[in-house]
């Protein structure tokens, strides 16, 4: 290979000649360390805190699209089934699938409600999430309703990622007041002799 076919080198990701600024020291408007951040919400990212940024549209923009999808996936459905018909399964078939999307639905509506709500037992999250994975993809239609109907109330989520972050809060508080003074500062400082 002659130099002009070779590859010039990439830069790494942060370093010299990348165009990302270089960093001394702590960032600038940087948190503390150790202060608690606020979890991300789904569509709405860290907006739920103080209801800023856009946070009004973007519920209703969650409401609607979450509407409009679960419409559009029962219209698939109906589709689904138009073509059971067309095949003559008979009616039993019919009654089972419909029944068999029904109670997928009301679970996954169940499901989904429950973890904006509270978080599951992290022994709870292994086995029976993933054995759960195919009901929630059948019943999509009533994960899409969890999403419109808590939507109408508060961000999907919220009032467990504000509880979340109060006690973080908090803790960081009480950790933060039981440090009485810099003892750093105590050190330095000459004794009085009597």
């Amino acid at each position: 290979m002659s130099e002009d076919q070779t590859p010039a080198a990439s830069p790494e990701p942060g370093g010299p000649g990348s165009g990302a600024p270089e960093r001394d020291g702590p960032e600038r408007g940087a948190p503390e360390r150790g202060v608690p951040e606020p979890a991300e919400i789904r569509f709405f990212g860290t907006t739920w805190v103080h209801h800023d940024g856009g946070y009004g549209l973007r519920r209703a923009g969650v409401a609607v699209g979450s509407l409009a999808l679960a419409a559009a996936g029962a219209v698939v459905l109906r589709f689904a089934f138009q073509g059971l018909e067309i095949a003559a399964v008979g009616p039993f078939v019919g009654i089972l699938v419909v029944a068999g999307f029904a109670i997928c639905s009301a679970l996954a509506f169940r499901r989904t409600w429950d973890g904006f709500v509270r978080r599951p037992a992290p022994a709870a999250r292994s086995a029976p999430d993933t054995s759960s994975q195919g009901l929630m993809l059948i019943g999509f239609i009533g994960s899409l309703l969890a999403y419109f109907c808590r939507s109408l109330v508060e961000a999907p989520g919220e009032k467990l990622r504000r509880a979340e972050y109060t006690a973080a809060r908090e803790r960081y508080e009480r950790r933060r007041g039981a440090r009485t003074g810099n003892p750093a500062a105590k050190k330095s400082r000459p004794k009085k002799r009597r």
